[in-house]
Formats: C-alpha cells, structure tokens, sequence
C-alpha cells in the first residue's frame, strides 16, 4: 500500500476512530458498532476501507472477525513523512553549524 491508501483511509473521521480503537487491542463488529455509535454494516464497510490500506486485519475466532491494528501498515507513510523530519533536522544541524562558525555560540546562555 502507499502512503496516498492510508491518508484517504484515515481522511475519514469514522474511519480514524474505529482505527484508534482498534490500538487497545482486537474487537469484532458489534464491539466497534455499540462504541461508536454506528451500525454494523457501516462499522463493516469502514474496516474493508482500512484493510484495503493495509491499517487493520482480520482473525476469524469462531463465528467472529476480530479486527486488529497492523503495526507495519503505517510504515509506508511514516516513511513518507520521515522524509520530511529528515529535511527539518538537516537544515536546523546546518543552521547550528554555521551559527557557531560565525561564533554565535546560544550554548552558554548568553545573550549577542
């Protein structure tokens, strides 16, 4: 999956919720259903819409699905944004260098 699946998958602000609920561990249909406050069919077809991202699997117990976070699912757009973290901490490590080239040390607490 990529980054732009789980950003539309997670657009949604049921869509987010079911997925943060989901972080406490495992739960079926009508668990997700009677804690949001939405139906069934709707709770189903939001979590096709997060295991098509790639966010969530299932795990048949019995007759139920249990619906559960995949850690790794977010990986694609951590990556994403990593690249932009990345771009941050390179040009503040920049900024301190040629900060204390110029010898505007801010270590010492002094002001210029």
């Amino acid at each position: 999956m990529t980054y732009q699946d789980i950003l539309h998958a997670l657009a949604d602000d049921t869509r987010r919720k079911i997925f943060e609920d989901l972080r406490a561990g495992p739960k079926n249909v009508k668990a997700l259903s009677q804690a949001k406050g939405v139906t069934r069919p709707a709770v189903s077809q939001h979590l096709k819409v997060l295991e098509r991202a790639g966010l969530v699997e299932a795990d048949q117990r019995g007759t139920s699905r249990f619906y559960a976070v995949r850690r790794e699912g977010i990986s694609p757009l951590r990556d994403y944004l990593d690249q932009f973290w990345e771009d941050v901490l390179n040009a503040f490590a920049t900024e301190v260098t040629e900060q204390q080239e110029m010898g505007h040390d801010h270590t010492s607490g002094e002001n210029d």
